[in-house]
């Protein structure tokens, strides 16, 4: 920042001040963690994390812009093999730009997502499943960013989507049970012919895991920590499994377990797997699983970002891949974590699946 803004002909007063605002938005984090002993559940009134989320999200796109400038003057110096004098001009049209692609990826982070439409085929699938639609909703990161108004919305437009299964893969939370409690209510209000079902994402286990697994039972989840459901139609079987987080070891609770996930689960049948985490896909692919859902990556947030986001993730960070014969679906999420609440290019969803036989 200070290569932004110490060049500006302003007097050294409102450099200063520009500096400790700056500042104080840069410790956004610093100060979530002081309203609720955590950096992932930011306790002020929504409107101040949304300012606060623009704010920081200014500073980051702004540094990369000013990285980009000082790198276009390093190159123009070279070029011209003189000294060059960066305009104030230019350094208030970079701000600028940073401020404002930062209120649209705030603006794109908030809003209710669209219902997005993929076809899968499914080797040995069903005739009686031909056709057969589910939803999946995941990081909801139900929160003082997303509230019970947002949540409410998200369950109408599900609700409304005509699909026989709901699934959510996770990361339904940022906070404790007492502290979510009126906003996950209208979860409660989401339904489906087949059942709504569920797995605990990272987020969970931040904030008392067990309480949580529990409070989600209670509002009607059928939640599959390194279990299976044999759903059926017309006489006819599909898998439907899941399995707990890679953070779980980390406070004591059980790993993910594909082998125990599907114990007992009739063989030749097509399993459809519910990871939160994509980048041990190939490893449900090499124990014959059909279709992965998966989120977690909040599709890398912002293009170019996505890249960094992959490789944390196995390679995997947005939307359908094919890994060894398996189907791999990686959400872009219904919402995101709100310590970096921006979207550019890569835009929220609820994901309609509808599956055809191969």
């Amino acid at each position: 920042m200070a290569r932004w803004l110490w060049p500006l002909a302003l007097p050294t007063w409102v450099k200063v001040a520009l500096a400790l605002v700056l500042l104080a938005a840069s410790q956004y984090h610093y100060w979530s963690k002081l309203s609720s002993g955590s950096v992932f559940a930011p306790e002020f009134p929504r409107a101040v994390v949304i300012l606060f989320n623009w704010a920081f999200g200014t500073i980051v796109l702004l540094a990369v812009l000013q990285i980009a400038l000082d790198l276009g003057t390093l190159a123009t110096i070279l070029v011209r093999w003189r000294a060059v004098v960066v305009p104030d001009t230019l350094r208030y049209a970079v701000a600028g730009i940073a401020a404002l692609l930062a209120a649209i990826g705030v603006a794109n982070a908030v809003r209710v997502p669209p219902v997005v439409d993929v076809e899968v085929a499914i080797s040995g699938l069903p005739p009686q499943y031909d056709g057969y639609q589910l939803l999946q909703l995941t990081d909801l990161h139900i929160s003082r960013l997303f509230t019970a108004d947002w949540a409410s919305a998200v369950v109408e437009r599900a609700n409304a989507s005509g699909v026989n299964l709901i699934v959510v893969t996770g990361d339904f939370i940022d906070g404790s049970v007492e502290m979510r409690r009126q906003d996950v209510a209208p979860l409660r209000s989401l339904h489906a012919p087949d059942g709504v079902y569920a797995i605990p994402g990272n987020h969970e286990y931040f904030f008392d895991y067990s309480a949580w697994m529990r409070h989600l039972a209670e509002l009607g989840f059928r939640m599959l920590p390194n279990r299976h459901v044999v759903l059926t139609r017309g006489g006819a079987r599909l898998v439907l499994a899941g399995v707990t987080d890679l953070s779980a070891p980390s406070v004591g609770q059980a790993g993910p377990d594909l082998d125990a996930a599907l114990a007992g689960a009739p063989a030749g049948v097509p399993i459809i797997l519910l990871d939160h985490q994509p980048k041990h896909a190939r490893q449900a692919a090499a124990r014959g699983v059909a279709l992965q859902l998966s989120g977690h990556t909040h599709g890398g947030m912002i293009v170019g970002l996505d890249r960094v986001v992959a490789r944390a993730n196995g390679g995997f960070v947005s939307r359908r891949y094919e890994v060894d014969g398996m189907t791999l679906y990686v959400s872009n999420g219904t919402a995101l974590w709100p310590g970096f609440a921006l979207r550019l290019g890569r835009p929220p969803e609820m994901t309609r699946f509808t599956l055809r036989a191969r």
